[in-house]
């Protein structure tokens, strides 16, 4: 069986299990406190960070270099295009959320109000905060822009664009820091993910200190 090492509310990581997922893929979860710098750990992955998958004889790290190599040897379902435009789109947006989603939103609210005390490091920093409340608006009106045109983010089918907004947008969700009345057209894409049986396993994480909102796991939210 595969093992993934990971922390629950990660988006890397969530796209990694939402991948796993929906290609049917039986794992073991095991949880890793990287910030611990555990010596078996950095052994596995040098860089210090989740996730790190261990398939096919084989030790991977990097959330991008993981799904891809996922669609390549498990094909179907196929989360990556074959058209080369296609495929462009969906790695574009793919580092939209990984680059400057994560950046400007998922660092600034998930990892101030939850990393910080998981990790000993403090107390939140209320401009940081603040500034992702803000910036999140931003990034739901672009993706609203997307969705008034295209059935899913990329295209007309699902992709890894898809689980990587899903991945950031869940662990958000967990601390109710999505405001979901912005845009109905980015609530009906999100109930459509959210109501595959890929994403299951992320409807069911309970992240101790941190109890999710009534709404978390409610596929009619």
């Amino acid at each position: 069986m595969a093992r993934l090492y990971h922390v629950p509310l990660s988006p890397f990581c969530r796209k990694v299990r939402l991948t796993l997922a929906e290609k049917r893929i039986e794992v073991e979860l095991v949880e890793e406190r990287y910030w611990e710098r555990d010596p078996d750990f950095l052994r596995r992955n040098p860089a210090g960070k989740v996730p790190v998958l261990k398939i096919d004889g084989l030790t991977l790290a990097e959330s991008g270099a993981i799904c891809e190599y996922l669609d390549e040897t498990r094909p179907e379902p196929r989360l990556v295009p074959e058209a080369p435009a296609a495929r462009a789109e969906m790695r574009r947006l793919v580092g939209w959320f990984d680059d400057a989603f994560h950046h400007e939103v998922t660092t600034r609210l998930l990892y101030e109000r939850v990393n910080k005390k998981v990790m000993k490091q403090g107390y939140p920093d209320s401009r940081n905060v603040k500034s992702g409340a803000q910036r999140i608006k931003f990034h739901l009106d672009y993706m609203h822009h997307l969705l008034d045109h295209r059935r899913w983010l990329a295209g007309d089918a699902l992709t890894l664009a898809d689980f990587a907004a899903a991945a950031h947008l869940s662990a958000l969700d967990y601390i109710s820091d999505v405001d979901w009345h912005r845009s109905e057209v980015v609530k009906d894409w999100y109930a459509k993910i959210k109501s595959r049986p890929a994403f299951r396993g992320i409807l069911s994480d309970q992240v101790p200190g941190f109890p999710p909102p009534v709404h978390y796991a409610d596929l009619d939210f």
